[in-house]
């Protein structure tokens, strides 16, 4: 049995939208594109090394996948050869209802991303890590068929911006590690842990 696995830079108030760079996703006047470089040390080089270190494949919404597409492709002979090769080879699942080809190598498409991860997840084979994808996430999120998650929290905040966790999903997490750079940013991985439970500060009023 497959898990889905989550990994995601995020600001304080949760937004995700375009961590890399100015131009990689402006939709809807976001102007703080590539809001994590000047974070960006050597924890948290090796926490994104550690995300990808056991085999996988990639769970991936069509906006995020067509930024890729655009770039590990060419990045074989570069600084980050090791994960372009990883990303090249992995297979790529797809949430899309765009008709256009998939034409990054070992691409499929999901129609039904809901009902068809959770086949996935039924079948053997490697985790699907998911990167971006914010629709998706929360797709799969409302389904609970999302299993681990770890957030990569940058000191800052952005008011603006695709969230990471929409309406529609609720939850309760289990901290599994945490730590810290120098420069800020808290490195979190959580498993899912049911329902939101709740209770009352409010003691109960004598009989």
């Amino acid at each position: 049995m497959r898990k889905v696995i989550l990994g995601s830079f995020v600001s304080v108030d949760g937004i995700m939208q375009a961590p890399g760079g100015p131009e990689e996703d402006a939709s809807g006047g976001f102007k703080y594109g590539g809001w994590v470089f000047p974070f960006w040390d050597e924890t948290t080089d090796q926490a994104v090394e550690h995300s990808l270190s056991w085999p996988y494949d990639l769970l991936l919404g069509r906006k995020t996948y067509d930024i890729f597409a655009s770039y590990w492709p060419h990045q074989e002979d570069g600084p980050n050869a090791k994960i372009a090769k990883e990303f090249n080879a992995a297979t790529k699942y797809v949430a899309t209802s765009s008709a256009a080809p998939l034409a990054w190598r070992n691409s499929a498409a999901l129609r039904d991303p809901a009902q068809e991860v959770a086949r996935l997840k039924q079948e053997d084979g490697p985790n699907l890590v998911i990167q971006g994808s914010s629709v998706l996430v929360h797709t799969l999120l409302a389904h609970d068929l999302i299993d681990e998650i770890t957030l990569m929290v940058f000191p800052v905040f952005l008011g603006q911006g695709k969230r990471l966790f929409g309406e529609d999903a609720a939850g309760a997490l289990k901290l599994v590690s945490s730590r810290a750079s120098a420069s800020g940013v808290t490195i979190n991985t959580y498993t899912r842990a049911g329902p939101v439970p709740t209770g009352s500060f409010v003691a109960d009023a004598p009989s």
